[in-house]
């Protein structure tokens, strides 16, 4: 019988730049004191980022570029909608404080999924909403270190279970849009949201 694939805990370190028609832009830094963490085996990044860092071992160097086919495709122009102005009132009051072009916007549809739609213009009724992600038609190089990687305990992957369940990083970070900081509490959504989680 074929041995079952276990899931590994992978914690890594990276520098991250993207490249369409414009020169190689840096986009994030996961560092060593604070690594983009994932459990292997559920989704979270991009196949192919999985499969070039789950074979190296602590320590280990990498340096790869995934195609914008093996990242997130090309920028669809479908993908840019107009939303009525109402939808972003706040008791009554169009929101400006949190709703501006270039803002980065937590969205809900009807199914109850979470993404992230940059805003591109605002009128009298509409705002213009590109929900492609932000890195879309990039070619996305990842240069950098394993900080960890071992077999993750059964606490962690059900911890991991419960947070992706929750709305987590799982529902929601491939969504992480264009506003990722790595200076907030984004439960390693930023190093896997920009970089490297489904979409």
């Amino acid at each position: 019988m074929e041995e079952q694939k276990k899931n590994l805990y992978i914690a890594v370190a990276y520098k991250l730049y993207a490249s369409g028609e414009e020169a190689p832009q840096f986009i994030e830094e996961a560092t060593d004191e604070r690594p983009f963490e994932f459990i292997s085996g559920f989704g979270i990044t991009l196949p192919d980022f999985e499969k070039q860092v789950e074979g190296l071992k602590e320590g280990d160097e990498f340096n790869f570029t995934l195609t914008k086919e093996q990242a997130y495709g090309e920028s669809e122009p479908e993908r840019i909608v107009d939303l009525e102005r109402d939808v972003f009132n706040i008791d009554g009051r169009f929101d400006h404080e949190r709703v501006f072009v270039g803002a980065i916007l937590p969205l809900q549809n009807e199914d109850g999924q979470y993404f992230h739609g940059k805003v591109l213009a605002i009128d009298d009724k509409q705002v213009r909403i590109d929900l492609n992600h932000p890195l879309a038609g990039c070619d996305l190089n990842f240069s950098g270190h394993i900080v960890e990687s071992r077999e993750a305990t059964n606490d962690e992957i059900q911890s991991f279970i419960n947070h992706l369940n929750g709305g987590g990083c799982g529902g929601g970070c491939g969504e992480c849009g264009g506003g990722c900081d790595k200076d907030k509490e984004d439960d390693g959504c930023c190093g896997g949201g920009c970089g490297h989680c489904q979409h």
